[in-house]
């Protein structure tokens, strides 16, 4: 019986010269699987014919969009997931998503192996094939670009000797990878960290120095979950499409940063997730007025290694999943409404509501009606600065207070 291989496919030159390529160097049927995780461009009918005139037996095609902004997105919303405290996970939420349907694959049609198109320096061959080992561990994983020897001059001739239908001579001077949630912007002139971006590098953001007026939003949220804006019912992939546009047309969500790849070097990038840093805010927001105060700082920490987990590839791991549990329980009251301004590059939050949150303006206010007992503070001023007291007093004893 022949081998069968699965690639992940995207529809450009590597990965339709990888069909043919995987098919000679290793002999095996070739079936592609071709995941929409909201990156736009061609339709996949299109993509699956052009996979199959590339000589792959089979076409897996699978419109996850909804799947990966319910299953994916939204918990990185909960989790306030912002690697080095910038980055939204914009390719490594994507990955895990695209590593569930490939290992479908491989059951539906049989197949022994997985094949990416990653590279052997970037962080993407990890998450993908820590993920497939985790999902499937009787898989193998190829990399053609990796393991065997295709360049990109290759790629070229390979197409153009075979005829394959796909365009060869249009090259992009940037490694763009894009989602629902985000873009992500690497490699040519950028890979100079004194060089500015041009305005070539964006897409999904206008240039915040001439923005449109202010736009106001009010973003609803359901137990960390939006699911209104401006009073209209939204699911998670409407509301991150809609502040996508609404966003992205104030420039919001632009990030230039020089980060810490898994694979130990570090590597300039630049993102564009309007939608994604709109609704972080918002959330951020609604937390500070909804979450317990020691919960909130352990959260905070919780947040920043479940970022890194995921920008890492552990999504499967038994870490990511038991902080899961935890930040989902943070999120039984994270209810209410948020009002903000989109405006020049920045999303200003100007007003907060909740029916489940702990502010309450009787113990906030300083004017009538305060309920504060103040009479309280003096004891427990004294209690709360013992420790520190009696420790200064013993330095006080033993140094004579030199220091």
């Amino acid at each position: 019986m022949t081998e069968r291989v699965v690639l992940a496919y995207s529809g450009g030159l590597d990965t339709s010269v990888g069909i043919g390529w995987i098919a000679e160097a290793t002999g095996a049927e070739v079936i592609a699987v071709a995941v929409d995780v909201g990156q736009g461009g061609e339709d996949l009918d299109v993509i699956r014919q052009r996979a199959l005139d590339c000589g792959a037996v089979e076409a897996y095609v699978a419109d996850a969009r909804d799947e990966f902004a319910t299953e994916y997105c939204m918990p990185a919303l909960k989790a306030n997931a912002l690697y080095l405290d910038r980055y939204p996970l914009v390719s490594a939420l994507s990955r895990p998503v695209i590593v569930k349907h490939l290992v479908r694959a491989a059951r539906q049609f049989g197949a022994t192996t997985v094949a990416h198109g990653c590279t052997g320096k970037g962080n993407d061959q990890v998450r993908f094939e820590v993920g497939i080992q985790t999902l499937g561990p009787d898989l193998k994983c190829i990399a053609p670009v990796r393991d065997l020897a295709l360049t990109r001059d290759k790629a070229i001739a390979y197409a153009e000797e075979k005829k394959l239908p796909i365009e060869t001579t249009k090259k992009n001077p940037y490694s763009i990878d894009q989602n629902v949630w985000g873009r992500a912007v690497e490699t040519g002139y950028l890979e100079d960290i004194w060089n500015g971006p041009t305005k070539d590098v964006y897409s999904y953001t206008d240039s915040p120095e001439f923005p449109p007026a202010p736009d106001e939003v009010t973003i609803s949220f359901r137990q960390g979950v939006p699911v209104a804006i401006d009073g209209i019912a939204v699911t998670p992939l409407e509301a991150i499409e809609q502040l996508n546009r609404r966003g992205g047309a104030q420039g919001v969500g632009r990030i230039d940063i020089v980060e810490d790849r898994l694979v130990g070097i570090k590597s300039r990038e630049i993102y564009e997730a309007p939608g994604a840093m709109v609704l972080m805010e918002a959330h951020k927001h609604l937390e500070n007025v909804t979450v317990e105060r020691e919960q909130a700082r352990f959260k905070a920490g919780v947040s920043q290694r479940w970022s890194e987990l995921v920008y890492d590839g552990l999504w499967f791991s038994p870490l990511k999943r038991s902080l899961d549990v935890f930040i989902e329980d943070t999120q039984r009251y994270v209810s209410g409404d948020i009002r903000m301004v989109l405006h020049g590059g920045r999303a200003t939050v100007e007003g907060r509501r909740s029916d489940t949150g702990l502010y309450r303006f009787d113990l906030a206010t300083y004017d009538t009606g305060d309920t504060f007992d103040q009479s309280s503070a003096r004891g427990f001023i004294d209690i709360f600065g013992l420790t520190s007291k009696v420790a200064s007093e013993r330095d006080h004893r033993l140094t004579g207070g030199a220091e």
